[in-house]
């Protein structure tokens, strides 16, 4: 029996209900295998955590999470009682850079039973390797001076470790996808650290001389999202361009409450952590129609990190099937409640389950 504890931070907003969902659905994968357990633990950090003791987490909660198998992230984020550079730097960024979670992973793909805004979406499926810790995010730089003279510099920071750390995991992950890397720059107007993302990525890439590789700027990059996606397979992309695209690549799948995210620790020291990409949805709060198929592929992609990559596929079949059948919540297009999506998930995949013993 294999064994993953798992921390999960359901965090603010719609988080504390895609969340325990997600997790029965976990727990049905589990039952699914045989041979697989997950021990949960809870942390309610959260902004409104940070309202009863001025933190979002506690002293010493990297201390408590860092002998987790996996960090199992919600949604961070209310506005409306906590400012957004508070919160996420607070919790969601401090635990990307204290673990070293250098790579972010945001996969779109065309989805059955979605209606894509694009008018013929071919198919697409695409994934985007965000470098995760340094780039244009970086904490340097201040702010100066007063009234007319007031003065704010934010300085990009591109290190040739950080950038072939990233450039490197975007073309052994193409080596199993369809054998394409296409590299994000604007070489063209940021005069410093563009240029020296192309360097680098014009060696990496003699290193594998069977991967195909294309260059755009990201403006050109942006567009080809939605007017020719079908044509990318991995994309390699600075801290924000990568930030940039794939909130288009969830906008061109119908949604971005379905599009999910794997911040990757690659020397084994610190878990990785999986979160949506959505935000908390404050709006929708207790209405019971908020999407989870965001936080369930997220979990799909926990799967994948553990080695159990059949077992995600399967998950996301089923996935698949379900919206194909018109189980939507309303975002969608459909009148599902967030139980009935998940609920309708664990039931096909038990039924799988069933299926196979006959």
């Amino acid at each position: 029996m294999k064994h993953f504890e798992i921390a999960v931070i359901p965090g603010d907003g719609i988080g504390k209900e895609v969340v325990p969902v997600s997790l029965k659905v976990l727990d049905t994968v589990a039952e699914l295998h045989g041979g697989l357990k997950f021990i949960y633990k809870e942390f309610p950090w959260s902004c409104e955590y940070y309202l009863e003791h001025g933190q979002m987490m506690p002293e010493d909660g990297l201390e408590t999470l860092k002998n987790f198998n996996a960090i199992f992230l919600g949604a961070v984020g209310n506005p409306q009682i906590v400012p957004d550079h508070v919160s996420l730097w607070g919790l969601l960024i401090k635990i990307r850079r204290e673990f070293e979670q250098s790579i972010n992973i945001r996969p779109a793909k065309y989805f059955k039973g979605l209606r894509s805004p694009l008018t013929n979406p071919n198919d697409f499926d695409l994934i985007v390797v965000r470098e995760n810790s340094e780039g244009e995010y970086s904490e340097v730089g201040g702010r100066i001076h007063s009234g007319e003279d007031e003065m704010a510099i934010q300085n990009a920071v591109f290190t040739r470790k950080g950038t072939e750390r990233a450039m490197k995991y975007a073309f052994e992950l193409a080596k199993h996808r369809r054998g394409h890397v296409t590299s994000a720059t604007k070489s063209n107007g940021i005069v410093h650290t563009m240029p020296f993302w192309d360097i680098v990525f014009n060696d990496v890439k003699k290193e594998y001389p069977d991967i195909e590789t294309a260059s755009y700027h990201i403006d050109a990059l942006a567009a080809f999202f939605v007017t020719r996606p079908q044509i990318f397979d991995v994309i390699v992309a600075s801290n924000l361009f990568g930030d940039i695209l794939t909130d288009i690549g969830g906008a061109i799948m119908g949604s971005i409450g379905i599009a999910p995210a794997a911040n990757i620790n690659l020397n084994g020291k610190y878990p990785s952590m999986f979160e949506p990409v959505h935000g908390s949805a404050p709006d929708i709060v207790g209405k019971g129609i908020a999407n989870p198929i965001g936080q369930i592929w997220t979990a799909k992609m926990m799967l994948d990190h553990f080695g159990e990559e059949e077992l995600g596929q399967r998950l996301l079949d089923v996935i698949e099937e379900v919206t194909e059948d018109r189980f939507k919540t309303p975002d969608i297009g459909g009148t599902s409640s967030t139980h009935e999506v998940s609920q309708e998930i664990c039931d096909r995949l038990l039924k799988s389950k069933a299926l196979s013993k006959r």
